[in-house]
Parts: structure tokens; C-alpha cells; sequence
């Protein structure tokens, strides 16, 4: 899989501009601002049809603009591929796959393998567990379209089942049928969600544990755990036990929606007892095991994004992130630093081709 023309128009920071990649390792340097991680931003874009900064689509035009376009040319099992993500101010945004659009956003999903790390992969520490959840979806989703669909067709139905708990409240009427509908097919969805997250993390900790191993060469163990509701009991049980709850709160207070991964570090959360640099490694660690996952079930080699990851690194972990990178294993990396001459020191230490973007 790789990337070879980045055409952005009105894109963010960029009024226009167009990029033609190395096959191998790609970096974007430049001052603070000036549009490095925005350049990250537009391949993460064609991938998920989405940002990975921020959510609010419009807030990706260029001030004053009335719209923008990111347009790359991928080769993919040797064959050429066109995505176009395109968006107007007052209209939704449109995906485009050699020039037909996509009726749902969700069919491109895993279409374009690609993994990033980034500083804002903090949030996945300190931010909630709809956070960690995502990270969970995100991952699975990639390679598996039902499960995508599952997840859809759960928040959905979830909703729905709110806004009734709300209709009760707000008109002092209860009605069991109704609610037993919901019910039953939030169990329907819910249990192949947690039997699907739950069969992924048997996979994917082992993986993570070796690849922190191998950054951080230290002896602390380190683990992730699955929590749910429906280790419990089945999930209609759950709605049955929890209705006056739910009546009560006026939303569905157990299920799927409520699942977490807590992060560990001997035996501890690593959010109140990790050092800064065991955070990062943590990270950067679960991000290297979600490439190795995706590599593992598609067969392809993600598109590796690195925003800003020399900073707050000391030399040895730098020296650990270059060999893991030094190896036929990865495919195309893009790299964003604020500091040229520290960036063409650490890719001259790895024996592949690249290129350098002076933003």
C-alpha cells in the first residue's frame, strides 16, 4: 500500500499544494504551525473520511473558503487507486473511489490501511472510556465490515431506546412492549460486539506485549484489561435488572457502550502511576501492535503515520523506534518534526529511500 500524489485545495492551512511521496519514508519539517501534522491529517482523511484532530468537518476548510478538496493516488496490490474527500460548506461531505461516491462512509472503511501516533494518543490515557472504545472499534473495524455494521446498528438502536426512556419521563407513561423491542435487539448487537472485542484483545494483547518489550527494554510488566458488563451476565438480564435505573436516569446505563480497556502497569493504571516516557512508550507501543494486527488480518502493510514522535523521546528511544522502523516488516512511513537537521540524521540511520518536505 502506498501513497503517491497528496493534492489538498483549500485544505486547513493549505490553499494549495501538491506532494509526490517516496515509496519508503516521507518527512514533513517546519516550524510550529506551519502545517506539518495538517499534511498528516489529509492522509489519516482519505483513509477514515474523517479527521483525526477534529471532528467538526466544516472546521477543515480553509478560513474564508467555501470548501475543500484532498485528492491522493494510491497503489494498492499493484493496482492504482483514486480517493477524492471533498466538502462544501452547507452541503455533506462526499467520498470518492476512482470517481464513483460511496452511498455509505462506512464501505471505505479498511479500504486504506493505515495506522498513526501522535502526542494527541495521550487522550487515550486521560481521557474516558468512550475514548479507549474507540481505539477497540477502530482497530476491529478496519477487517472486519460486519462488526462495523454491528456497531452502527447498536448506537443506533441505543438512541432510540434513550429517547423513549426520555418520551416516559417526559409524559409520566411506561410501556414494557415497546421497550422489550429495543431491549432485545440491543442484546442481539451487544453480544456479538463483546464476543468480537473480547476475541480481538486475546489476539492483539500478546502482540502489544512483545512490541513495548521491544521499545522500552525494560522489565516492568505491563497489560491491558478488558472491562464489560457482559462478563457478568447476558445483556437483556443486564436491561431487565437496571430498568428502574435507566427510568430513573432516563438513559441505558449498562451494555456494550459501557465497555473499557484499562491501561496497566504493574498491576497499576498507568495514568496515575506511569512516568511520562513510559506513557509514550505505552502508546506508541499500542499503536505498533494495531500495525501489526491490521498487517496480520488484511495481508497488506498499513500506511504508517508518526506525528511529532522524536519529541520528549531520549536518544535510546529514539535508537529502539528507528530499528522497529528499519525493517521490511513496514511499508510507507510519513513523518512530521520541527527540527530538519534531527530528522534527516535519524532517516539517514535507516537503509531505506526517502524524501524531505520543507513546509
Amino acid at each position: 500500500m502506498n501513497l503517491n500524489t497528496l493534492s489538498l485545495v483549500n485544505y486547513k492551512n493549505f490553499e494549495s499544494q501538491l506532494f509526490e511521496f517516496d515509496t519508503k519514508i516521507n518527512c514533513f519539517v517546519g516550524a510550529n504551525g506551519i502545517g506539518k501534522t495538517n499534511a498528516l491529517d489529509a492522509i489519516y482523511h482519505l483513509a477514515f473520511g474523517k479527521s483525526y484532530f477534529n471532528p467538526i468537518a466544516i472546521q477543515n476548510i480553509k478560513h474564508d473558503e467555501e470548501f475543500f478538496v484532498v485528492d491522493g493516488n494510491f497503489t494498492k496490490e499493484n493496482r492504482t487507486e483514486k480517493i477524492i474527500v471533498s466538502l462544501k460548506r452547507g452541503q455533506k461531505k462526499i467520498i470518492k473511489r476512482n470517481g464513483k461516491a460511496y452511498d455509505k462512509f462506512s464501505e471505505h472503511i479498511g479500504f486504506i490501511p493505515l495506522v498513526i501516533i501522535s502526542p494527541a494518543d495521550r487522550d487515550l490515557i486521560i481521557e474516558g472510556s468512550d475514548t479507549r472504545r474507540k481505539f477497540i472499534d477502530s482497530v476491529i473495524s478496519q477487517s472486519d465490515k460486519t462488526y462495523l455494521s454491528q456497531i452502527i446498528s447498536y448506537n443506533k438502536v441505543l438512541s432510540q431506546r434513550n429517547a423513549l426512556l426520555k418520551y416516559f419521563a417526559l409524559n409520566n407513561t411506561f410501556n414494557a412492549d415497546t421497550l422489550a423491542i429495543y431491549n432485545e435487539q440491543l442484546h442481539t448487537y451487544g453480544t456479538e460486539i463483546f464476543k468480537k472485542r473480547a476475541a480481538f484483545l486475546e489476539t492483539f494483547i500478546p502482540i502489544f506485549k512483545a512490541r513495548y518489550n521491544s521499545i522500552s527494554k525494560r522489565s516492568e510488566s505491563i497489560n491491558l484489561e478488558y472491562k464489560s458488563d457482559l462478563f457478568e451476565n447476558e445483556l437483556k438480564d443486564l436491561l431487565a435488572m437496571q430498568i428502574n435505573k435507566d427510568k430513573a436516569l432516563q438513559y441505558t446505563s449498562v451494555g456494550t457502550h459501557k465497555d473499557d480497556l484499562v491501561f496497566l502497569i504493574e498491576d497499576y493504571p498507568i495514568k496515575k502511576f506511569g512516568s511520562q516516557g513510559q506513557q509514550k512508550s505505552f502508546l506508541i507501543a499500542l499503536k505498533l501492535a494495531q500495525f501489526d494486527f491490521i498487517k496480520q488480518q488484511s495481508s497488506v502493510s498499513p500506511i504508517l503515520l508518526l506525528d511529532d514522535i522524536f519529541d520528549k523521546l531520549d536518544e535510546n528511544r529514539v535508537a529502539q523506534i528507528i530499528d522497529l522502523v528499519d525493517d521490511d516488516h513496514f511499508g510507507q512511513i510519513f513523518i512530521s518534526d520541527t527540527h530538519a537537521e534531527r530528522t534527516e540524521s535519524i532517516v539517514k540511520q535507516i537503509h531505506q529511500s526517502y524524501k524531505i518536505f520543507k513546509l
